[in-house]
């Protein structure tokens, strides 16, 4: 797989607030384990590039107010890097850019309930020809929601000039693209940013275990591509197309405590409010018709 290199944002720890609006050797081979008889992908092993990238600069901040040595002295190193120097976008409830913070700050359930955590994130819908979507399981380093099933890919627009436009979402897009190849290997050729369909955007707030959690203002990402997958073992534990059938065998799972599945917060609200419908225009081609960018639905 040919990879770019990419200019690393690196900012400060600290939160800040704005009024503006805006601002200017290989890896073992992965299989897709099944829920029923969907499609498999045959997958070819991670290139080294791709393990590079993953695991590229492992020297990181730990020297920050809010960071703890023991609190955190058993987080994955490479989880922990991204905790620091990602930099979220905070806005507020209706989507108006009021600061930015680290992943970390915005993360910890204490500061998600007194309501200084809210930030802009994607979660990313991505179909085969096929009509078939692609779901992935959260790896077991992951610090939020280890080992659940979710959507193609969920992440966060850092703050940062290509994924602060708001125009048309391209920012939002920008950073779907780019996270689409850190955690799938799944190229920009194969998923151009003007192939994203945003379809609405969801305002939740989700608790994982105690210490972090989840307050998003979620944009929804649909699109429909053939697409090679290589998934990166430090952010994807498995992978699977499904149907609609299998999905709905996968809630009754969920549901009943089979198999020890979980599924996340964030994407089982957009399956029970919203999926199965767009998905009918996902077979028809119609998803533009179904979008709504206005409205943010408050789901809880």
């Amino acid at each position: 797989m040919s990879l770019t290199s990419r200019l690393l944002y690196t900012p400060t720890t600290s939160r800040t607030i704005c009024n503006s609006s805006s601002a200017s050797s290989l890896l073992p081979t992965l299989s897709f384990s099944g829920f029923g008889s969907a499609s498999s992908l045959s997958l070819r092993p991670i290139s080294r590039a791709h393990s590079l990238l993953s695991r590229a600069s492992s020297s990181f901040r730990t020297s920050t107010t809010d960071m703890g040595d023991a609190p955190d002295a058993g987080m994955d190193a490479v989880q922990r890097r991204l905790m620091f120097d990602d930099e979220c976008i905070l806005v507020d409830e209706n989507d108006k850019v009021v600061g930015h913070d680290s992943k970390y700050n915005c993360h910890l359930w204490e500061n998600i309930l007194k309501g200084n955590s809210l930030h802009r994130a994607f979660s990313v819908f991505l179909f085969n020809t096929k009509h078939e979507l692609l779901l992935q399981q959260r790896s077991a380093t992951k610090v939020t929601f280890p080992l659940v099933w979710t959507n193609t890919c969920c992440s966060h627009p850092l703050y940062r000039e290509s994924e602060l436009i708001e125009a048309d979402a391209l920012g939002v897009r920008n950073a779907a693209q780019r996270k689409l190849l850190d955690e799938l290997g799944i190229v920009a050729e194969d998923v151009p940013v003007d192939q994203f369909i945003p379809v609405g955007r969801i305002l939740y707030k989700a608790p994982s275990d105690g210490k972090w959690g989840e307050h998003e203002l979620d944009y929804l990402l649909f699109i429909t591509r053939d697409v090679n997958v290589n998934p990166n073992p430090d952010e994807v534990a498995d992978a699977k197309y499904v149907n609609r059938g299998q999905l709905k065998e996968l809630l009754r799972k969920a549901d009943a405590g089979e198999e020890g599945l979980k599924l996340s917060p964030w994407f089982r609200l957009v399956v029970d409010n919203f999926l199965f419908n767009w998905w009918d225009h996902v077979e028809k081609g119609t998803v533009k018709e179904a979008a709504d960018m206005k409205t943010i639905h408050k789901l809880h």
